[in-house]
């Protein structure tokens, strides 16, 4: 017995004495727990300080997991009765209440989330009867709040919540399952300042797991607001004249134009002032949890892809406005000069009648210089600077093009941007890597290239940032939509430097010709100048209408004004619309107007070209 007192002895000694502290420290992790709490996120907001996207206070319903079984006859199971009343009353199907109470993603301890924005009624008859809802908590969330409907929902973006694949990324200290996060565009770009810090709640538990009374809480602490470049009145005038421009071509009878894009940006600092990509979608729809139905209409065949940004994913020939570029880098290798002629019969075969080509004009133009040609766009005379491109070798024209940014990315603080395409003999010789007779650089590959046809594809950012360039002494900037980033007291904490993106490296008096020969499109009887008549600032710019296999015509509209003292750089992309000039030429018009604080009129342009 003695011998047995002393082991016993000797083991409490070593529990109390030895091993006493950690003991302790087990005991309190027993009965002590704690869980984080998601900050609310930062605001956006446009270059004036109006609310793009805020947040408001919704009702969010909770289930507290430790109530979500109850013992009957001796055994643990599922609170049915809890869950059938919750869905009775939340108008949810039940097997959808259990599934998020059930949820096995978020921390133990933390509740279940298994409604949000629930309804007045509904949060008032579980408030007035607790002893039906064990368990289940109702209590404040903020939501995303759009206090101007679908605009610019493209920049913005949407929210939703986290994916495995970002938690992961995320660290240990990172993400939460159930956390909501940015899922595209400047939601997405500017998580980390948009995403506040989490708080903490610790809370003292019972024997079976059951929360008791909060012991400390730490109030999160909300995420820091971005200030973007975006103006939404141009933004709103922007949306409203690519909407008039697909009126226009059903009007004018292209009955398949149902898509476009539009991009403002200063020349100067590289500031996005619109962005706008058609169809469009609504933001708040992702804020409650998608539909099968709402999806579908979102991502099916024939909605035309509303969650796509084409303002910088959509990919497209540029038709005659890359005449621009034709011309200068003609100018800039010495090509021809301002004064060289091209006689435009209407067809053109200087490369033989097998493979002559016909001008927009098939009736001919005439004798065309520099000038003229750009003004008329005329094809014959670009055909024959195409062909001297060829001839002279070296790929001069395609590393000209890359000069302005065509074929690579802007730098665009936007997730999605696409690249576009420079076609050169490398790039065929790869694409036809199958078909050996098709490997070949060709004289017609490199004449098609100098009208913005071919295998050329470009962004409408793309445009915008080249003819940008032009009135900005050959400089494109880099684009940007962040302006500056605010802390939640207000203070600035980052700001955005412009910088030099591309320098083409191009002449002053070759701009200048080439800045003359664009004013001519609009105000000299040019292709833009039914779109232009009677618009107080001189513009500068470009029709064009792309050719596209199988479908009707892209129209195009590109340039900059005030032609003069350049400031601002528009394009504007009508898939399937026609012709630029009558149906791009005008939507451009209309941003100009917003842009300059010139009367905003919609005019109908008679089509004068390509």
């Amino acid at each position: 017995m003695l011998c047995v007192l002393g082991v016993l002895l000797a083991k409490l000694w070593s529990m109390q004495v030895l091993h006493g502290e950690d003991y302790a420290k087990a005991a309190v992790a027993n009965r002590v727990s704690s869980y984080t709490v998601s900050a609310p996120r930062g605001r956006i907001l446009d270059r004036k300080g109006r609310l793009l996207v805020a947040n408001k206070s919704t009702m969010a319903v909770y289930v507290d997991p430790a109530f979500s079984y109850v013992t009957s006859s001796g055994k643990r199971v599922k609170n049915s009765g809890l869950f059938e009343r919750l869905a009775t009353v939340l108008g949810m199907p039940e097997t959808d209440v259990e599934k998020k109470a059930f949820s096995v993603k978020e921390q133990a301890l933390a509740p279940r989330m298994v409604a949000i924005s629930a309804s007045e009624q509904a949060v008032a008859y579980i408030s007035e009867h607790p002893d039906l809802f064990k368990g289940v908590d109702v209590r404040p969330e903020p939501i995303r709040r759009y206090p101007k409907g679908t605009l610019a929902a493209h920049v913005l973006g949407y929210t939703g919540e986290v994916s495995e694949d970002q938690i992961a990324a995320s660290g240990p200290n990172g993400y939460k399952y159930g956390d909501i996060v940015g899922k595209a565009g400047a939601e997405e770009e500017f998580e980390k300042v948009l995403q506040g810090d989490r708080g903490e709640r610790v809370v003292e538990i019972d024997a079976q797991g059951r929360p008791q009374r909060v012991l400390s809480n730490t109030e999160p602490t909300p995420g820091h607001d971005v200030v973007l470049t975006i103006d939404s009145k141009v933004q709103a005038v922007t949306e409203h004249a690519l909407a008039q421009a697909l009126d226009d071509a059903h009007k004018a009878k292209f009955s398949n134009a149902h898509a476009g894009a539009a991009v403002a940006i200063d020349v100067h600092t590289g500031d996005v002032i619109a962005m706008a990509s058609v169809p469009a979608y609504d933001p708040s729809m992702f804020l409650n949890g998608m539909t099968d139905k709402q999806w579908a209409s979102l991502t099916a065949t024939a909605s035309n892809d509303p969650l796509t940004n084409r303002a910088i994913s959509g990919l497209y020939p540029s038709a005659s406005t890359f005449k621009a570029m034709t011309g200068l880098g003609a100018l800039q290798n010495h090509l021809i000069t301002p004064n060289t002629t091209v006689d435009c019969v209407g067809r053109w075969t200087e490369m033989g009648k097998p493979w002559a080509k016909w001008c927009w004009n098939h009736a001919g133009h005439g004798i065309e210089d520099f000038h003229t040609a750009v003004r008329d766009s005329c094809d014959s005379y670009f055909y024959h600077v195409g062909y001297l491109f060829y001839k002279d070798g070296g790929e001069k024209l395609q590393k000209y093009a890359r000069r302005f940014g065509f074929g690579e990315h802007s730098g665009l603080d936007l997730p999605g941007e696409l690249s576009g395409r420079v076609p050169d003999a490398a790039w065929k010789l790869s694409y036809f890597q199958n078909y050996p007779e098709l490997q070949k650089w060709q004289p017609g590959d490199e004449v098609n290239l100098a009208i913005g046809q071919g295998d050329l594809l470009v962004t409408p950012l793309q445009l915008a940032d080249a003819y940008a360039g032009i009135a900005n002494g050959g400089k494109v900037m880099t684009p940007h939509i962040m302006e500056r980033v605010l802390a939640p007291d207000g203070k600035t904490v980052l700001s955005y430097k412009p910088k030099v993106a591309f320098d083409s490296k191009t002449s002053a008096s070759n701009l200048a010709t080439m800045k003359s020969a664009l004013v001519a499109v609009t105000q000299q009887g040019g292709t833009g100048y039914g779109a232009f008549a009677g618009f107080p600032v001189k513009v500068a710019g470009k029709t064009g209408t792309a050719q596209v296999a199988g479908k009707d015509d892209y129209a195009w509209f590109v340039g900059f004004a005030p032609a003069d003292k350049p400031k601002y750089a528009v394009a504007v992309l009508v898939e399937q619309g026609g012709h630029g000039g009558s149906i791009a030429g005008p939507a451009a018009r209309q941003i100009f107007g917003a842009l300059l604080g010139e009367k905003i009129t919609h005019v109908s342009a008679t089509d004068t070209s390509r």
